[in-house]
């Protein structure tokens, strides 16, 4: 792979030319950075601790939770470190491994959120199968087939990537390694991988944005037979986030991944709509999870009692 190459490293744009203003940005984006982890890990700690939340929804909660610090830790710490010494070069290994754990983990979280919605569908519009369908088997199962199948189509994805010549110019125009600024850069026919890109995006987001769709749709119809509208606002209250996240994850994912050669952005442009899937879906989980559920509030007022009460 590396011998396909004309460039050894590539350097990535920083997010402003003024020291002031990367400044600003660093610490805006680290204080997300920060806040997603520490969010994060209370949702993990809160699941494993509290044993009355050992149910499959808070099973994948736990599971996201732990993608979704992953997640963001592969782009924003060496992104802001990088924007705040002027060390803007990147290794052609530390690219295609920047790519390669960025989709995997891009792919983990859509499957993951997929069957998020089956649970949430089988919970309010068959709860008296639920113990059956979603039992611990099938949860596992399903962590199991997310990660193998991401783990492919990461691996097809970054070869077929650095298969590709890059000999005019090593200038990525991104703040991280992204496959789209790549391709655009390659001097070599990139057609093979952007329809590779097109049919990842129609069997895996589009199948799976189908379902999510098709799962709330269900959701709504049943909610809304729901005579007692207090228990019709807490349906609704579980839902709502979940779609959120999602639509955002995927839209600005395929604005950018699918958007026509012809559609071309500014730099600032570029790194804008690419913080929507890569630092807002980490951000926004662990708070729209915790603030609207209160079995995870009351989780977390248990462990942090249990803490001072030890102390």
């Amino acid at each position: 792979m590396a011998n396909s190459t004309l460039v050894t490293e590539f350097f990535l744009e920083l997010f402003a030319e003024t020291w002031e203003l990367r400044i600003l940005i660093s610490v805006l984006f680290l204080l997300v950075y920060l806040g997603s982890l520490l969010g994060n890990l209370i949702i993990i700690i809160a699941t494993t601790v509290d044993q009355t939340l050992n149910t499959p929804m808070y099973f994948f909660l736990r599971n996201l939770s732990i993608l979704d610090m992953c997640y963001i830790s592969i782009t924003v710490p060496s992104t802001c470190v990088n924007s705040l010494t002027d060390h803007r070069n990147i290794s052609v290994g530390g690219c295609a491994a920047q790519i390669f754990l960025f989709l995997f983990c891009a792919c983990v979280e859509i499957l993951f959120l997929t069957v998020m919605a089956q649970d949430r569908y089988v919970a309010i519009c068959k709860p008296l199968l639920y113990p059956v369908i979603m039992n611990h088997q099938f949860c596992v199962q399903m962590t199991l087939a997310s990660l193998f199948s991401s783990l492919v189509l990461a691996s097809v994805h970054t070869f077929k990537t650095f298969q590709l010549s890059f000999c005019d110019s090593n200038a990525v125009p991104q703040f991280f390694c992204d496959m789209p600024a790549l391709l655009r850069l390659s001097c070599s026919d990139t057609f093979n991988n952007k329809l590779l890109i097109l049919l990842t995006d129609i069997g895996l987001s589009g199948s799976c944005s189908v379902f999510i769709a098709i799962s709330y749709i269900r959701i709504l119809s049943t909610v809304l037979k729901i005579p007692i509208k207090g228990e019709r606002g807490k349906a609704f209250s579980t839902c709502v986030p979940h779609i959120v996240v999602v639509s955002v994850f995927l839209s600005s994912a395929a604005y950018v991944y699918l958007r026509p050669p012809v559609i071309t952005f500014e730099v600032v442009q570029e790194i804008i709509i690419s913080v929507f899937y890569t630092m807002v879906p980490p951000f926004l989980n662990p708070i729209i999870y915790s603030l609207r559920n209160k079995q995870i509030k009351e989780a977390i007022r248990k462990v942090i009692s249990q803490c001072f009460f030890h102390i």
